[in-house]
């Protein structure tokens, strides 16, 4: 287990400089880096890649996280990179820790997973996504609010938003986007987002 973070390193940074001196090698030690750099519990989230859920490979009791994770390390025999398990995570889970370390201090609120995956009281913007990412809304924080007198997202913002296809749903009160496939949104579509907002708010909200 990770006991300290250190200061002023990016949480990959943390995790690599863990992995690189220790013997990673089983799903368990895995599990136990991610929940203590990033703080969620892998086991808790669902299995979205189609490679084990059409080849029902996974275990119906125990855990199914571990296993897939095992058998991602197994498929490098058992000697993985940071990188590697990064893009292992990804591929099983969805959960693009890359992108989720490089949001820190941006100012974006992120809940994804059915958690908060990062949330500081003076954030701008909150992007969260449904539990099997296949939606994500986006709106003001109440600082966002309080600090500009806006309810809604800035006009720029709702410009840049509504090229990606985004569109104001009413009933939620939120900038709103549904994958039409009905899969998981692809993290380039998740990355023209989050650029899209750290845009507006490097743009002309860097200083409330």
């Amino acid at each position: 287990m990770v006991e300290k973070i250190s200061v002023g390193l990016k949480k990959i940074e943390i995790m690599d400089d863990y992995i690189d001196t220790q013997d990673v090698t089983t799903s368990s030690e895995i599990c136990s880096i991610v929940n203590s750099v990033f703080g969620f519990d892998l086991e808790t989230k669902p299995i979205l890649s189609k490679e084990f859920l059409e080849s029902g490979e996974l275990p119906l009791s125990n855990s199914p996280a571990k296993y897939a994770i095992d058998l991602g390390i197994a498929k490098h025999g058992g000697n993985i990179s940071g990188a590697e398990i990064r893009q292992l995570i990804n591929g099983i889970f969805g959960i693009n820790l890359d992108a989720i370390s490089s949001l820190d201090g941006s100012r974006i609120s992120l809940f994804s997973k059915e958690q908060w995956i990062m949330q500081q009281k003076n954030d701008l913007f909150v992007v969260h996504t449904g539990f099997a990412d296949v939606d994500v809304k986006i709106f003001p924080t109440d600082y966002f609010i309080e600090q500009t007198g806006l309810t809604t997202l800035p006009d720029e913002l709702q410009q840049e938003l509504t090229k990606l296809g985004f569109s104001y749903d009413e009933n939620i009160g939120s900038f709103y986007y549904s994958n039409p496939t009905g899969e998981a949104i692809q993290d380039s579509f998740k990355g023209q987002t989050i650029g899209s907002v750290l845009k507006v708010i490097q743009n002309s909200y860097q200083n409330i």
